[in-house]
């Protein structure tokens, strides 16, 4: 299966939940992240860390 494959490689060994990306809205949508501009937020358990 394509997914197993792929979390063999990853630095986190699950798929992240619905609820971690809409904390991760939920940052980008705060007062905290107000300088936050012209970026991406990149939510792949460390695939590009590899």
């Amino acid at each position: 299966m394509l997914a197993d494959v792929l979390l063999a490689r990853s630095a986190v060994k699950r798929l992240i939940e619905p609820a971690e990306v809409a904390e991760a809205v939920a940052y980008l949508c705060s007062p905290a992240a107000a300088w936050v501009t012209g970026t991406e937020l990149t939510l792949d358990g460390g695939w590009s860390a590899s």
